[in-house]
């Protein structure tokens, strides 16, 4: 099976210029401007297969919306190779075209003082679709956003969340079977979000859609993608399972006890156990080094009357977090 999307050594390189600061510095900027070359996306490769849904994780500033965007065929790489579908993106053939969408969470993709139906007509003149397949499409697309009572109002007089379920649902229309999602939740409260992840589940389940997402929640994340892709200052960091993030950048794991009797965990020497991060009545929770998980497991089992004993791994932001510091790491001299 041919991959979806594969990248190959991709890379892009900005020349931004810079300058000091005072009027004798912008007048020279005039007759010599100065560049200093930024890396925003450096060397990196992957592969994703048809109909996955892949986390495309890093702190602002990594590279992010610079790679989707060359992978969407807006901007052209420095270096390096992209295809998606077996298209080259910079060429912006319109069978590439006619199958992706990129939703960005901060850009309203909709005329403004027009109901969202009529932004909806327009993008099937822009695609050439049947009139009878649109319709159909639109039609479960609105059913499935659930949204049959706001598509003829003005979009500027929808909530953001609101505008966000327009512009996605408009981005579907043609059933791309690529979909680009750049932060596609930003601003919304929580109940819209899961809204949206629930959306955006159903429609990779019913259309077999490839769908490559950016998100600072890891909500999103965890909802959706078993697999993620992380990079940091335009590097690729780590590629594979969710699980696994945890399992290779987690220092640390989580032990939850509850004690059996009427002894007060206040009495208890915690620290000779680990680092006591939480109390709640008799039960605790500890912070210990991930090496010594099971040695300090055994130990509490034998030690203290234990009723009930879990062992979690951290949040997947902290994780998240280390892999980013590691990263800044690798990069210092």
């Amino acid at each position: 099976m041919n991959p979806a999307i594969q990248l190959n050594q991709l890379t892009k390189v900005y020349q931004v210029p810079e300058r000091e600061a005072g009027l004798g510095a912008a007048v020279r900027s005039l007759v010599r401007r100065r560049f200093r070359a930024v890396k925003a996306v450096d060397a990196i490769s992957f592969t994703i297969a048809p109909g996955e849904v892949v986390g495309f994780l890093g702190p602002n500033g990594a590279g992010k919306t610079t790679t989707l965007k060359m992978l969407a065929g807006l901007l052209y790489p420095s270096a390096g190779q992209a295809t998606v579908l077996g298209h080259v993106p910079q060429k912006r053939a319109r069978a590439f075209l006619s199958q992706i969408a990129l939703v960005m969470g901060n850009r309203n993709q909709l005329q403004w003082d027009i109901p969202a139906l009529d932004s909806f007509e327009l993008n099937r003149a822009i695609y050439s679709l049947n009139p009878a397949e649109f319709r159909r499409t639109r039609d479960e697309l609105v059913a499935m956003m659930e949204v049959g009572d706001l598509v003829k109002k003005p979009v500027r007089n929808l909530s953001l969340g609101e505008r966000m379920k327009m512009a996605v649902i408009g981005a579907l229309l043609h059933r791309p079977q690529v979909l680009f999602l750049d932060e596609p939740t930003l601003g919304l409260d929580v109940t819209m979000q899961r809204r949206l992840r629930t959306f955006v589940a159903e429609y990779n389940r019913r259309s077999g859609a490839t769908v490559l997402l950016t998100s600072h929640y890891m909500a999103d994340v965890e909802a959706l993608c078993r697999r993620v892709i992380v990079i940091h200052h335009g590097q690729l960091l780590y590629d594979g399972d969710l699980a696994g993030l945890a399992e290779r950048f987690a220092a640390y794991k989580t032990i939850g006890v509850t004690l059996g009797d009427a002894r007060e965990p206040a009495a208890v020497d915690w620290s000779v156990f680990g680092e006591l991060v939480e109390q709640d009545g008799a039960h605790v929770k500890l912070r210990v080094p991930k090496a010594e998980t099971a040695r300090l497991t055994a130990q509490l089992l034998a030690e203290l009357p234990v009723s009930d004993l879990t062992v979690e791994e951290p949040p997947v932001e902290d994780v998240i977090e280390r892999v980013f510091t590691s990263g800044s790491a690798e990069k210092q001299p």
